[in-house]
């Protein structure tokens, strides 16, 4: 036997030795996939004579591609020393390993001058594309305030990996903003070519474009590439998917390595169909199904599989392991947000006390949205517990709630030019570096504050009267909000600030990451809300001080060595012994968005399988009764995953004296009180049927028990509610 077949199991083997041929490999998590791609690149190289030149390897991130490059390289060389630079495409040696973008840009820099662009072209970032667009719009008259060129980018890219060109893309304008965007798009293309430059999509899809043009290119790389291995291969988009099976067309020697079952990233264009048909594409394939899993207990593998296991879209699989039983899966119920971070925070302590040296690093903390991170920062901070934001930045550093407070910051104190300089163009007010340094100038010669500076603005030479009227705006803006400020509690000023500054306006501009910053400040106004009781004025003060001192903290074991706060998303293809699951509400997790939606569910069912199978040794899974979020207070029905899984394996804890003296919200799901239905409302609903409510709008049926009904509304503030059918005005429609 092959030293290369030493320690892989019997599935493993049967996919490294495939030869010739169409494979996938359907790889449950933890069952050492990227072991048995690199394993059969090396083994076609050494023991089935493959020329290294003719095997191409495509994953998704640079960290996964020079994983997979050193790994091979350790196995095709006697020396086990890594790779001091990435080997090149034209190295004969070893095969090409790469991103799809690292590939494709190395193919365009031969043949990109077939489409009439030069071989020397230039790639635009997002910033670089801001302003084109911006430019176009100026040049065809419309209002960037009106038009947001951020959107307008991202259903440009959207259709760019729907490989949709612009000249198509009006067939599918089917409202007023995407048929501007149809407008946009082609003058949009032809800067971009006029400029001898490419976005990050226009990579993939010119690739794609040049083979389908010019198929004597196409031909080339279909001799050169004669074995494709691609890892990953749920989270392909449609352009993805068209360019491997372009190169795979000759030789059909192409090898694709995922799990449907960890495909989270359909909001991004990967589409999950890609792998279940892929037997449809390739008629004879062999299909190696990966179960054994190296990293989880058969307990948490269980509690993963009962989640799964609902959904339609997947192969069915059961993942095991030798390592028999398990801790069973704790299921702890909180007071509210910051009870949850408290008995996570206590937990850890618990587990780590005694030990000369804590080892902080094996546990993690996952959530569904980042806004979730902020009452774990503070308590893991009160406790003395390191730790570290993975996917993102602590809490109180983000650039929106840093821009909040510095606004905050100067309505209490106007003498603060150092909030000042950083929110005076935050939204932009134009307001230039020549123009600050002569304010600044004049605040120094006369011993003045810079907002002193800017009251006496007409006075100052050199500042035209456009920006000085700009500036006596800005002025009069921050005097209003002073004004506002003493008879306004904190929450109620941070919305002001939102409002009267622009701030809102600008991140509203119908992005995901726009958003995700205004959820942010929705949960800084969470924050705020506890000191709404002091007088104004007053209520800020406090505010900001003790906000300050819980930024401001330096003692903070910034080592590797801490635990791991992180969005579930970011937590792929990583693994911890001890895994903490917060938020498990309807609502949060699963999103409000997905509880209309099955295809949507179905992917959130995907998120909590990988965040469940992350987990080694220990996993608990986290939900409050009640929970202030986004500036509200919540009592959401606790989600659904956790009926889904099997009782027996999972030990309940109410969380504290204080949950215990409160039914559960489990509890009160499982045993609703019995009621009498009064005549005059429905009472003829099933699950899944939509309804109309005469405050709250239309919802859809998620759940019926008892006289109790659970609805998920379409407005997402409000949420999922649980009603009475004896009292609920409701409609079936």
């Amino acid at each position: 036997m092959s030293d290369l077949l030493k320690n892989l199991n019997d599935k493993q083997i049967e996919a490294v030795t495939h030869g010739d041929g169409p494979l996938i490999v359907i790889a449950g998590a933890g069952s050492g996939k990227t072991r048995a791609l690199t394993h059969r690149i090396a083994y076609l190289i050494r023991e089935k004579g493959v020329n290294p030149w003719n095997i191409l390897a495509v994953t998704f991130t640079n960290k996964a591609a020079n994983e997979m490059k050193n790994r091979i390289v350790k196995l095709l060389r006697k020396d086990s020393a890594p790779l001091i630079r990435p080997p090149e495409m034209n190295d004969p040696s070893l095969p090409t390993v790469g991103t799809f973008h690292s590939v494709c840009v190395r193919i365009l820099r031969k043949h990109l001058h077939l489409l009439d662009y030069e071989n020397s072209f230039a790639i635009y970032d997002d910033t670089d594309q801001q302003i084109l667009v911006k430019k176009i719009m100026e040049e065809m008259m419309m209002d960037p305030k009106k038009i947001n060129p951020k959107a307008v980018l991202s259903h440009i890219s959207n259709a760019k990996s729907q490989l949709i060109l612009p000249d198509q893309y009006k067939q599918y304008a089917h409202d007023y903003f995407s048929e501007k965007v149809a407008d946009i798009y082609p003058k949009y293309q032809a800067s971009l070519k006029k400029n001898n430059a490419l976005d990050f999509d226009d990579i993939l899809m010119q690739t794609v474009l040049l083979f389908q043009k010019h198929p004597e290119v196409l031909a080339q790389y279909q001799e050169k590439f004669k074995y494709i291995s691609v890892d990953e291969y749920q989270d392909t988009n449609k352009v993805q998917y068209i360019l491997i099976n372009l190169l795979a067309e000759k030789y059909k020697n192409v090898c694709v390595i995922g799990d449907e079952d960890q495909s989270i990233y359909s909001w991004r264009g990967a589409t999950i169909q890609n792998i279940l048909d892929f037997e449809k594409d390739y008629p004879d394939a062999k299909v190696v199904v990966l179960e054994q899993n190296y990293r989880s207990t058969q307990v948490i593998l269980d509690g993963a599989h009962d989640i799964i296991e609902k959904n339609l879209q997947r192969k069915e699989k059961k993942l095991w392991t030798e390592k028999e039983g398990g801790e069973h899966i704790q299921h702890w119920l909180a007071d509210n947000e910051r009870h949850e971070a408290e008995l996570v925070a206590q937990e850890v302590t618990s587990v780590v006390t005694g030990s000369e040296h804590p080892e902080y690093n094996e546990f993690v903390v996952l959530y569904r949205t980042n806004a979730q991170s902020r009452v774990l920062e503070e308590v893991f901070m009160r406790y003395g517990i390191p730790y570290k934001i993975v996917g993102g930045i602590k809490f109180y550093q983000r650039k929106e709630i840093k821009d909040i407070l510095a606004y905050l910051k100067l309505v209490q104190n106007k003498n603060d030019s150092v909030a000042l300089l950083r929110i005076i163009n935050s939204p932009s007010r134009k307001i230039g570096s020549r123009t600050l340094e002569l304010l600044n100038d004049f605040a120094v010669r006369n011993n003045l504050s810079m907002f002193e500076s800017m009251l006496l603005v007409h006075e100052i030479s050199g500042i035209n009267p456009g920006k000085a009227e700009i500036i006596t705006k800005f002025i009069t803006m921050i005097k209003t909000l002073q004004s506002l400020n003493s008879d306004t509690p904190a929450s109620g000023m941070i919305k002001h600030v939102l409002d009267k500054t622009g701030y809102k306006k600008m991140l509203d501009d119908g992005s995901v990451e726009g958003e995700a910053r205004l959820e942010n400040i929705r949960e800084l106004i969470s924050v705020a809300n506890k000191y709404d009781k002091l007088d104004g004025g007053t209520s800020l003060s406090i505010f900001l001080e003790e906000v300050s001192l819980i930024a401001d903290i330096d003692s903070l074991d910034t080592s590797e060595n801490a635990v791991t706060f992180m969005t579930i998303h970011s937590a792929k293809g990583l693994e911890f012994p001890y895994v903490f699951i917060a938020g498990l509400e309807e609502g949060i997790f699963p999103h409000s968005r997905s509880l209309l939606d099955r295809s949507e569910l179905e992917e959130e069912r995907r998120l909590m399988y990988v965040a469940m199978t992350r987990a080694m040794s220990r996993l608990y899974l986290l939900h409050a009764r009640e929970r202030m979020l986004y500036g509200e207070f919540r009592s959401n029905a606790p989600s659904q995953f956790l009926d889904d899984i099997d009782q027996s394996i999972v030990e309940t804890n109410f969380g504290g004296s204080k949950a215990r003296q409160h039914m559960a919200i489990a509890d009160i799901i499982k045993n609703p009180i019995p009621v009498e239905v009064e005549q005059g409302f429905e009472t003829d609903l099933d699950t899944g049927d939509r309804i109309h409510h005469s405050i709250f709008g239309k919802g859809i049926v998620v759940d019926l028990k008892g006289g109790v009904v659970t609805v998920a509304f379409e407005d997402s503030k409000i949420g999922v509610k649980k009603l009475a059918l004896s009292i609920a005005p409701l409609r079936k429609i």
